[in-house]
């Protein structure tokens, strides 16, 4: 068994894995020397972020938030958006001590760093997450997965074989009313679950194709990583399109789908755990650089006798709910049905709104706020509310949903072998080329 708290792999074994040299550390003694049960001299948890732009930047700052974390670094390959997240950690920590990286694999060569947060453009979501559980750290990473499968399966194995405490990007696990809804039908209180209607925003279509030059501080080889490479054209890296083209990301039928799908399977539970039959229609845009599904219809019908509804904009008849925003999970049971997103609730009966769920019944993971579980659980090496495997089967329903509408066939999943059943075509789509020398 491992002993030490943090980093539970010599740096000697870690810098093998990178191909480059050692960063310097500061002269701090790391938590990375110190007994399971200890932290630094300062008692604090060394955070490292990578991807500070918009989202991560926010994600950093929910660490930044937290009277025992320290942000020592932070890694993006834009320049001007280094060098702004550095500007904000000095201010914070109120001294000019964060190191900038344009390269992810010198924050992750850093001893003295116990977590790492990862808010990467999508594809480079688990090569860096796997670099980072390889080299000991502890992760928060944003949502979604994994480009393919077995992207996600090569970082569920990463995290197992390192004993990685992991927290996925899909918060809404620590919302009080979302963990409640949930409860609601895991203990029944709708009667038996037959149906789950989800819904999320579309993808955005467009975007211009002419090459242009790469605009100053970007390192356009870097932020393409294992990406085929290609010209640059413009916003092509900004959150206004890369979130929507397929060398990149799924689309929103991940990037947003993702989050009330999640809620639908917390909810769900076993039922959901089981082989599916899923199949739809998606609306793929005809021309600019987006190539992922804008809009989708998507039915899974579970072993469990559950069915799932996923869409890509709430319908019509789905306005029985209340004032639907554009994403959003509703539980329907033989005996009343429960509703949820971010900004409203209900249920029916009316009373169900008021149930308690009492000692007695089932308690879903309570957590408050989604960075501090996942630096409590750092510290106690638990689970946290998002933990690896529930992570990986939200991610591949999102996988498996993309791949009925690109196949146009029905397909049967079979979560035991993580294949389809009898299609090899659906099964080539499991995986994904990374472009040399990057791999996983």
């Amino acid at each position: 068994m491992e002993t030490n708290q943090y980093s539970r792999r010599k740096f000697a074994r870690d810098a093998a894995r990178f191909t480059l040299g050692a960063a310097l550390a500061p002269q701090i003694i790391p938590a990375s020397v110190l007994g399971r049960g200890r932290t630094s001299p300062s008692d604090k948890i060394h955070v490292g972020s990578i991807g500070v732009g918009l989202r991560g930047a926010d994600v950093m700052r929910n660490f930044l938030a937290q009277d025992d974390v320290r942000v020592v670094a932070v890694c993006d390959v834009n320049r001007p958006v280094r060098e702004a997240a550095r500007q904000l950690v000095d201010d914070h920590n109120g001294d000019h001590s964060c190191a900038a990286y344009n390269d992810f694999r010198e924050l992750l060569a850093r001893r003295d760093i116990d977590v790492v947060t990862i808010a990467s453009p999508d594809h480079w979501h688990v090569p860096m997450a796997i670099a980072a559980a390889n080299a000991g750290k502890d992760i928060y990473l944003e949502k979604p997965m994994g480009l393919s499968v077995s992207q996600d399966q090569a970082l569920r194995t990463a995290c197992h074989r390192n004993g990685t405490a992991f927290q996925f990007g899909t918060h809404q696990r620590s919302f009080d009313r979302f963990r409640w809804a949930c409860e609601l039908v895991r203990n029944g209180r709708i009667g038996e679950l037959r149906t789950i209607n989800v819904w999320s925003p579309g993808s955005t279509p467009g975007g211009p194709t002419a090459p242009v030059p790469v605009p100053p501080g970007l390192d356009y080889e870097m932020w393409l990583g294992p990406a085929p490479s290609v010209p640059y054209t413009e916003d092509r890296c900004s959150n206004k399109y890369w979130w929507f083209i397929s060398d990149y990301a799924l689309g929103f039928i991940a990037g947003w789908g993702i989050h009330p799908l999640d809620i639908a399977l917390w909810g769900g539970g076993d039922k959901l755990r089981c082989s599916v039959e899923v199949e739809g229609t998606g609306v793929f845009p005809s021309s600019g650089l987006v190539d992922t599904a804008v809009d989708w219809d998507i039915h899974f019908s579970y072993t469990s006798g559950v069915k799932m509804h996923f869409t890509g904009r709430p319908l019509e008849e789905w306005q029985k709910y209340g004032p639907l925003a554009s994403h959003g999970t509703a539980f329907e049971g033989a005996e009343g049905w429960v509703w949820i997103d971010r900004e409203n609730m209900a249920a029916s009966p009316k009373k169900l709104e008021s149930s308690f769920i009492g000692p007695g019944d089932l308690h879903l993971y309570r957590s408050r706020d989604h960075a501090r579980n996942l630096l409590d659980c750092v510290r106690t090496r638990r689970p946290t509310v998002c933990p690896i495997d529930d992570s990986v089967q939200a991610d591949i329903t999102c996988q498996i949903a993309d791949i009925a509408i690109r196949t146009h066939q029905k397909l049967r999943w079979d979560p035991a072998s993580e294949r389809f059943t009898g299609n090899e075509k659906a099964n080539r789509f499991l995986t994904r080329p990374m472009r040399s020398p990057w791999q996983i």
